[in-house]
């Protein structure tokens, strides 16, 4: 069943900082955007805000959207639902920067819970460029968003890695400093099985109605395929917030408390409709279509208690 339209009148702050910052990468490439000239001061400024409490039924079909126990969010929100507040401030903390930010990537996230949100106060949410790692190919910009409530300070931290293309790859593909290409990674042979899921073709539009990130890549076809893709591609904050889900019921039973940190990287674009499945192996974890095949996430994760692996099974 499809997620209600309703939820899209609750995304005006994601969606007026995320145009924000569409408008301001499409005047850098115009050549009408005003340029710094010099390298940015890190860590840069806070950007900050207050957000009223969420939306009750909004958290309950995120949660079952992404694969939780709606009842387990019942007085706190999932730390993975950061993104529907933080769109509306992360584009403010990269502004004036000299990359060409139209071809910027989702490249990762650092997710760390500290203390659980409550769903009844409001969030207190800020953003600054940490760092900057510049190699001539690429640049990867490291982003932190840190969110907190009145009675919970700095309970959800967010690392956010923004990948920028700075040279362009050659014919017959890009190779590495010793003249081999990079492996795209792989789910391991021997990584077990804890979760599987049937991606339908609305996936990213439901996921954009309850999170504000309407990037037509996730769900209009036709742009999907101008940008070389077969189909629209899942968001990769939505293939995260699946497997912390997966992780929290098929290693936790369901204790949303365990998880502390998860550290991902998103490697591949995960074209919808699709069958995925999450893998552990090793205190790493892994979303692709099977053992020995591609890898559309990897990742590694902590608990609370300190442990990187409570998979005891195997």
């Amino acid at each position: 069943m499809s997620v209600p339209t309703k939820f899209v009148l609750q995304q005006g702050p994601a969606l007026r900082g995320m145009g924000e910052t569409a408008a301001n990468a499409l005047k850098q490439r115009l050549g009408i955007a005003k340029k710094n000239g010099a390298p940015p001061e890190l860590p840069g400024p806070e950007v900050t805000q207050t957000f009223a409490p969420r939306d009750r039924d909004l958290v309950r079909a995120y949660a079952k959207h992404v694969g939780g126990d709606p009842s387990a969010y019942k007085r706190r929100l999932p730390a993975h639902l950061f993104p529907q507040w933080a769109f509306a401030l992360t584009g403010k903390s990269l502004e004036g920067l000299d990359y060409p930010m139209l071809g910027a990537m989702n490249g990762g996230c650092r997710l760390i819970q500290n203390a659980p949100l409550p769903i009844d106060e409001p969030l207190e949410v800020s953003s600054r460029l940490e760092s900057i790692d510049d190699d001539g190919r690429r640049a990867i910009l490291e982003q932190r968003v840190v969110t907190s409530t009145p009675s919970a300070p700095e309970a959800v931290v967010a690392h956010l890695y923004i990948f920028v293309p700075l040279a362009k790859k050659k014919a017959n593909g890009a190779p590495s400093k010793d003249g081999a290409k990079k492996d795209k990674p792989r789910v391991p042979d021997q990584a077990r099985e804890i979760a599987f899921w049937r991606l339908r073709q609305d996936a990213g539009l439901d996921f954009a109605k309850l999170t504000g990130d309407f990037n037509p890549v996730h769900w209009v076809p036709a742009y999907a395929k101008a940008f070389g893709f077969r189909n629209t591609i899942l968001h990769g904050f939505g293939t995260m917030a699946r497997a912390i889900e997966g992780l929290n019921r098929g290693l936790f039973a369901g204790d949303v408390d365990a998880l502390k940190e998860v550290h991902v990287r998103f490697t591949r674009p995960l074209v919808l409709p699709a069958k995925v499945g999450l893998y552990v192996h090793d205190h790493q974890l892994f979303v692709g279509d099977a053992p020995g095949g591609p890898a559309y996430l990897t990742g590694t994760y902590t608990t609370d208690t300190g442990s990187t692996d409570t998979d005891t099974t195997r």
